[in-house]
């Protein structure tokens, strides 16, 4: 897999693109009050639909939402079970949205054997950065992790 790349929005695959416009034009339906942050995502399953997902805040922080985790949601409750290209979008100045660690825990849940790629954009939408989930997650829990394990303990 390659290192984490530096492109711009004209360099990625039209599909590529496709997704990060989604997750652009859902950000600003994010439900904000408490953290003020407003992000967008969308992913690319291996039917190439996609789905897209903002933040939704909560009064009670733990139970806030990832638009990652919204959209990867989305993405099952309508059939899809894998993952192969994720796009985050926020405006955070001069800083790329990067998946939190849970974002990326549930982002292999659904695409570590595809090796999902994973774009994250600067606002406005020209400087993204391009890597994979094994670049940002290696060595994951997946379920097939699981599996082995529960396989070797009924040995």
């Amino acid at each position: 897999s390659n290192l984490i790349m530096e492109v711009q929005f004209s360099s990625l695959s039209l599909e590529e693109q496709q997704l990060v416009t989604a997750a652009k034009s859902v950000k600003d339906n994010a439900y904000h009050p408490h953290s003020g942050f407003k992000f967008g995502a969308a992913v690319l399953t291996d039917s190439n639909k996609i789905f897209a997902g903002c933040s939704v805040d909560n009064a009670a922080y733990p139970l806030s939402t990832c638009a990652e985790r919204v959209a990867i949601t989305n993405a099952v409750s309508e059939g899809e079970k894998t993952i192969k290209a994720v796009a985050v979008f926020a405006n955070l100045g001069n800083t790329f949205p990067s998946p939190c660690g849970g974002c990326r825990q549930i982002i292999s849940e659904f695409g570590y054997a595809a090796d999902c790629v994973v774009i994250m954009v600067k606002y406005p939408g020209n400087e993204c950065l391009r890597t994979t989930i094994k670049q940002l997650l290696p060595h994951a829990f997946t379920p097939d992790t699981l599996m082995k394990y529960t396989h070797a303990k009924s040995l």
